[in-house]
């Protein structure tokens, strides 16, 4: 999915929710826990509760290896399952030498077919481009993250600047912002106008609101831009709404909430 397909749906669906799809087998409901095909069944449903409230889906890809080669073929299924006109993302946060991370790229661009993939930039240029090549593809670089140990790193000054603004300043000379993201955490609502003054066009995924307390009245009055630019992703607080048989039901509800609210700042 390209930048432009991206943003119709945007303004189509009048939404820049991301759904994470974070499914870990002993919190989902008790009905479904011992099921054939457990988490596809229970992605299946979260999905068409919400497809027509989000314009993308992002897998945690750590909680489908962890299941060993049953959460491979799960994700599988849950990767083709999703709508095409639907942003499919792994969040993998890979990064390796280049010959690694051209295989990374392979393997969750080709195989999986997913439109994009976390990436993390430690190693620099060298470990990121193999995954810009895909230019019909999205690299969705760690730039400012949402965890508590974001200030050991991230947040410290190195030659007049933070990391994470080295970071965004640098990778943003790699390729265009057609095909490269940042995610950003949504607590860190504070930096967003400095965020947007290093990288103003590029596309930012946005993790932390929901379970995590990220405001997203914040996140949109302070780092929206004309094509919308952000994707904020919900994961608990949606697939999780409810531990009951009507858990689809109320992930649709959370997430509607979400969609109305985002509505109403893109008027």
């Amino acid at each position: 999915m390209n930048r432009q397909q991206l943003v119709a749906q945007i303004r189509l669906k009048q939404s820049y929710l991301c759904v994470g799809l974070d499914t870990d087998l002993s919190k989902i409901p008790a009905h479904l826990q011992h099921a054939p095909d457990a988490i596809f069944a229970f992605n299946k449903a979260i999905i068409d509760a919400t497809k027509d409230l989000c314009v993308a889906y992002k897998i945690n890809t750590a909680f489908y290896e962890a299941m060993g080669l049953a959460g491979w073929q799960a994700m599988e299924k849950t990767v083709n399952y999703i709508p095409k006109d639907i942003l499919t993302i792994a969040d993998a946060k890979r990064g390796d030498i280049g010959n690694t991370s051209t295989q990374y790229g392979k393997a969750f661009f080709e195989a999986f077919h997913f439109d994009a993939i976390t990436v993390a930039p430690y190693m620099g240029a060298d470990s990121v481009k193999p995954f810009l090549v895909y230019k019909d593809k999205w690299t969705i670089l760690l730039g400012l993250t949402s965890n508590e140990g974001a200030k050991d790193f991230e947040l410290q000054q190195m030659g007049g600047e933070k990391l994470y603004e080295k970071v965004l300043r640098t990778a943003a000379g790699w390729d265009t912002n057609d095909n490269l993201m940042f995610v950003i955490g949504a607590t860190q609502a504070s930096e967003f106008e400095n965020i947007r003054k290093i990288v103003p066009h590029h596309f930012l995924l946005v993790p932390g609101v929901g379970a995590q307390g990220g405001s997203l009245k914040e996140i949109s009055e302070k780092a929206m831009n004309k094509d919308v630019g952000l994707l904020v992703n919900a994961s608990r607080a949606i697939i999780y709404a409810s531990g009951a048989a009507d858990f689809a039901e109320a992930a649709r509800k959370v997430a509607k909430e979400y969609q109305a609210e985002m509505a109403g700042y893109l008027k």
